[in-house]
C-alpha cells in the first residue's frame, strides 16, 4: 500500500472546464469533481476531458475500495496562452497539495499535450502514476473528417491556420488586381514565412506577455504603462529605421552575407532600441520604488545593462561595417570607428560596474531599512 495520501489529478492544460464550463479551478474534492464533469459534460458532450476527469473519479474510487487514503482534484491552464496556463497550473497545484496534504499524485490526462506539465507537477509533488484516456473510436472516413472538422472549430487551431491563408489570398488577389501579377507570389511566399517565423520563434507568445504586461498595468493604474506603450512605438521607430539602413547601405558583395545585414541594422536602429530599453526600466523602476520598494535593487541595474549593451552593439556594429564589409558610401572611416569601437567598449564597461555598485548599495540600504522595520515592530 502507498505511504501517505494519494491525489488523483485530473490535468486540463488548455481551460476547457473554465472556457466551455464556467468553472474555475482548482476543483477539489469527488463530489465537486463529478459535478465539473457532468457540467462540462453537457457544455460540450464531445469534449474527451470529460472522459479524463470521470477517470480520476474511477480511479479514485478503486483506491479508495482498497483502503488507500486518496483526494481528487482537477487543475486548469489557460486556454490561449500556453505560459500563463502552466504558471496557473503551478499555482493550483500548490494549493491542492496545501489543502489534501497529498504526499504523491497520479496524473490523469487526455492526451500528450496535458503531460508537458509533468515536469510542473513534478515539482510540487512526486508523480507516481501516469493514465492517458484515450476515446475509442471507428477509424473510418467520416470519424477523420470529424475529428478535423472539431479541430478547426478550435479557435486556437482556426486563427494558427485561417489567418495566414486568407492573408496570402487576400494578398495575392490585391497584387493581381494593382497590376503587379509577377510580385504575387513572392508576396505570398514572404508572408507565409514571415508567419511561419513568427510562431516558430516564439514570437506570438512575447506578443502576448506584452499585451498582458500592457492590460496589467493599466488595471492597476501603474505607471509602466505609458512607459510600455512608448517603448512599442520607439521599437517600430527603431525597425523601420533598422531596415531603411540595410536599404540604404545594400551591396551586391555577399560574401559577408548575413553579418553585413545584421550590423547594417544594429548601426540604424540601436539608437532607438537604448532609448526603448531606458523608458521601460525607468516605468519599472518608478512601479518597484512606488508598489514594491524592497525588490527596488533587482530592478535599478535594467538602464546600466541597456545603455552598456548598447554601447557595445554600437561600437561593434560600426567596426565590422567599416573594416569588414567594407560598404560603400559609409558615412564613418577607419579612424572614427576604431574610436567608436574602443570609447563605446570602455563607456559600456563602466555603465555596467556603476549599474553593480547603485545595485550593492540599495540592496545595503533595503536591508537596514528591513531589519529598523523588524526592530520597531518588536
Amino acid at each position: 500500500m502507498t505511504q501517505g495520501r494519494t491525489l488523483v489529478l485530473s490535468v486540463d492544460r488548455d481551460d476547457d472546464i473554465g472556457w466551455k464550463a464556467k468553472i474555475d479551478s482548482p476543483v477539489i474534492g469527488r463530489a465537486a469533481t463529478i459535478k465539473a464533469a457532468n457540467t462540462l459534460a453537457l457544455a460540450d458532450p464531445e469534449d474527451s476531458d470529460v472522459n479524463a476527469i470521470f477517470m480520476a473519479v474511477k480511479i479514485y474510487d478503486d483506491l479508495t475500495a482498497k483502503g488507500e487514503d486518496t483526494a481528487i482534484a482537477v487543475i486548469a491552464g489557460n486556454h490561449l496562452h500556453m505560459i500563463e496556463g502552466d504558471r496557473r497550473i503551478a499555482t493550483a497545484l500548490e494549493q491542492v497539495v496545501q489543502e489534501t496534504q497529498a504526499t504523491n499524485c497520479i496524473l490523469v490526462s487526455d492526451g500528450a499535450e496535458d503531460e508537458y506539465v509533468v515536469p510542473i507537477i513534478q515539482s510540487k509533488i512526486p508523480v507516481s502514476s501516469i493514465t492517458r484516456v484515450i476515446v475509442n473510436q471507428m477509424p473510418n472516413l467520416e470519424g477523420t473528417y470529424y475529428i478535423l472538422k472539431k479541430l478547426f472549430d478550435d479557435p486556437k487551431i482556426s486563427r494558427m491556420i485561417f489567418i495566414p491563408l486568407g492573408l496570402a489570398m487576400l494578398l495575392y488577389a490585391s497584387a493581381y488586381l494593382i497590376g503587379y501579377p509577377e510580385t504575387a507570389t513572392i508576396i505570398v511566399v514572404g508572408v507565409i514565412g514571415c508567419y511561419m517565423l513568427y510562431k516558430g520563434f516564439g514570437f506570438d507568445e512575447i506578443v502576448h506577455g506584452v499585451l498582458d504586461a500592457l492590460r496589467m498595468s493599466l488595471s492597476r493604474g501603474r505607471f509602466s504603462f505609458i512607459t510600455y506603450s512608448t517603448t512599442i512605438l520607439l521599437i517600430i521607430i527603431g525597425f523601420t529605421f533598422g531596415f531603411m539602413n540595410i536599404l540604404q547601405f545594400y551591396t551586391s558583395d555577399a560574401s559577408n552575407g548575413i553579418l553585413l545585414y545584421l550590423m547594417t541594422f544594429i548601426y540604424g536602429s540601436i539608437e532607438w532600441l537604448i532609448v526603448a530599453g531606458l523608458v521601460t526600466s525607468i516605468g519599472v523602476i518608478i512601479d518597484v520604488y512606488v508598489n514594491e520598494r524592497e525588490a527596488l535593487g533587482k530592478v535599478i541595474v535594467f538602464p546600466f545593462f541597456v545603455t552598456a549593451l548598447g554601447l557595445i552593439l554600437y561600437g561593434a556594429s560600426v567596426y565590422i561595417i567599416v573594416f569588414v564589409s567594407s560598404v560603400p558610401d559609409f558615412p564613418l572611416n577607419t579612424v572614427v570607428a576604431q574610436s567608436n569601437i574602443m570609447y563605446s567598449t570602455i563607456f559600456g564597461i563602466i555603465s555596467a560596474v556603476l549599474g553593480v555598485v547603485i545595485q550593492y548599495f540599495i540592496n545595503k540600504k533595503m536591508t537596514e531599512l528591513h531589519k529598523q522595520e523588524i526592530i520597531e515592530v518588536m
